[in-house]
């Protein structure tokens, strides 16, 4: 569960699951090579392609999105795909919510735990600007177990708060 604010200031919970608004369905793009297996209790999954990012909610495919990637997908993409990258960036950039799931965490980078010679300050370096020039966060998920469950629950809590 989590908390939002109600328009008289006070908080409001948000219930992670499907009684909020009827059941979430998460749609996985098609181009997802090794995608994530949800919850069936709290959301149904489907395959399609998707005009930005990897994941997102049926019905809000243009203003939720998360954009999955392993250390060495991340890596490899900032610092050599980088005008692809961005240009993907720029269209999430324009959804009421996005976000990059790298799975991995920050000491992952610091270890060097990734292919290639990139210097870990170019890979930090680099997730800081997507985070300060595109105004998408992203979140470093120490293993793949970890980023399914948080992009399950950021899908399931933008369905609870914004599905009309």
């Amino acid at each position: 569960m989590t908390e939002r604010r109600a328009s008289s200031g006070r908080r409001q919970a948000t219930l992670l699951s499907r009684s909020n608004q009827g059941p979430a369905t998460i749609v996985i793009d098609s181009r997802e090579q090794e995608p994530y297996s949800f919850d069936s209790r709290l959301a149904t999954a489907v395959r399609r392609a998707l005009p930005a990012g990897d994941y997102s909610v049926d019905g809000m495919e243009m203003c939720v999105a998360v954009e999955r990637k392993t250390l060495d997908d991340f890596v490899s993409t900032v610092i050599h795909s980088r005008e692809r990258f961005r240009a993907e960036l720029q269209k999430l950039a324009a959804y009421r919510a996005a976000c990059v799931v790298v799975e991995a965490g920050i000491t992952d980078i610091l270890q060097r735990s990734y292919r290639g010679a990139a210097h870990p300050n170019a890979v930090l370096g680099n997730a800081l600007s997507i985070i300060l020039d595109y105004r998408i966060p992203v979140f470093f998920c120490a293993n793949r177990q970890a980023a399914c469950h948080f992009v399950q629950t950021y899908l399931l809590a933008a369905h609870a708060r914004w599905n009309t």
